[in-house]
């Protein structure tokens, strides 16, 4: 079940729509329109650890258009009337812009990347895609939830509140809560996440930073799986935006794949920017292809020497050519990814083939049980 065309029709076919759903009817309050306010003191705070020696970064605000000084008046006052930002007097402060969304709004981003640069690196992991996806076999039945502006929720500690400072027109300003930009912000949120639903894991959830999936092998094991998820997110005070999840589905979209009985497979729709790509014309470009495409490469049998001429193009001591044989492989890949194969999910207990081959130029195998492909890998 998708909400997103109930929200178009108003909010109170959004609220009907809502009430109608199983289990989840139960636990309204666990989907506000909006955030109710600064969140709870929680197991972990967000800490901004900075290179010995460093002094405060401040840098003057960006120029804005007419229509984003009104925009951002706006945004600065939600901020602010929600308990997520205050007035700052911090040495601290970074530019901020707009970037535009998919739908037409404008997202408020700060130009974190000079603290960024003297912030201490946190070494914890984010999941593998490919090792969350593992845990999915036999699962008919899904659910997704996304968390409304997750960052949102969680608090940064009082002593580097002053760092998260920002600079505008309208004055100087610094976030309590977690803000969109900062270099261990994900995997912060990614260590709270995984606190909360250890219990769960590797059983019937999957979490990836603020996404969470729901998977149950039928109907009647799902709502004691979404029942006891929503129980957690209300009893530690995290909010969903319903508009964005999805409940009860045979397949659902979860982290650029499609996910269902039959097992995962490229999502079209967050494919489509491979497709279409124009032929790169420098170095630059062609790094950003492959590093989009690798995302998929498990889909993609001989992925490495499918790539290899554009992958060479990389090195420093190759001059950039973009040859007919360059634009061939180019075509192929993205050929190759719009037909590639619904991929298994491995079972324990029952026996893995492994195929392989080699040449001058790379390895390639395949993994399979039971005659089907598990994944692609080549090198």
């Amino acid at each position: 079940m998708s909400a997103q065309r109930y929200v178009r029709k108003g909010y109170k076919a959004y609220l009907a729509f809502i009430e109608s759903v199983p289990i989840v009817c139960e636990y309204l309050d666990v989907f506000p329109e909006e955030l109710p306010g600064l969140p709870p003191v929680r197991e972990v705070e967000f800490g901004i650890e900075l290179t010995l020696g460093t002094a405060p970064i401040s840098i003057s605000p960006y120029r804005m258009a007419p229509t984003e000084l009104k925009e951002l008046k706006a945004q600065l006052q939600e901020l602010t009337d929600k308990g997520f930002a205050r007035s700052s007097s911090s040495p601290w402060g970074a530019p901020m812009l707009f970037v535009k969304k998919k739908d037409g709004s404008m997202r408020l981003c700060i130009d974190y990347r000079q603290l960024n640069k003297v912030t201490i690196k946190n070494n914890y992991p984010l999941p593998r895609i490919d090792d969350l996806f593992d845990q999915l076999k036999g699962a008919t039945v899904f659910s997704k939830i996304d968390l409304r502006s997750g960052y949102y929720q969680l608090r940064v500690k009082d002593s580097d509140v002053p760092k998260t400072a920002f600079q505008t027109r309208y004055g100087h300003c610094e976030f309590l809560v977690m803000p969109f930009g900062l270099t261990n912000a994900p995997a912060v949120f990614m260590d709270i996440m995984n606190r909360i639903f250890r219990p769960l894991l590797d059983k019937f959830v999957v979490v990836f930073i603020d996404d969470i999936l729901i998977y149950s092998r039928d109907e009647h094991e799902h709502a004691e799986h979404l029942r006891t998820v929503l129980q957690i997110l209300q009893d530690n005070r995290l909010y969903a935006k319903f508009s964005k999840s999805e409940f009860w589905l045979k397949e659902v979209g979860f982290l650029g794949h499609i996910v269902s009985g039959d097992g995962v497979r490229v999502d079209p729709g967050k494919i489509s920017a491979i497709v279409d790509w124009k032929s790169p014309k420098n170095m630059s470009e062609v790094r950003s292809f492959l590093g989009l495409a690798d995302y998929y490469r498990r889909f993609v049998k001989g992925f490495s020497m499918i790539a290899m001429l554009m992958t060479r193009l990389l090195q420093k001591s190759v001059k950039f050519e973009w040859t007919e044989k360059c634009q061939k492989s180019f075509e192929k890949l993205k050929a190759m990814l719009t037909e590639a194969p619904v991929l298994v999910q491995p079972e324990l207990g029952k026996e893995f083939v492994i195929y392989s081959d080699a040449s001058l130029n790379g390895l390639g195998f395949v993994l399979m049980q039971e005659g089907k492909v598990i994944a692609y890998a080549s090198r």
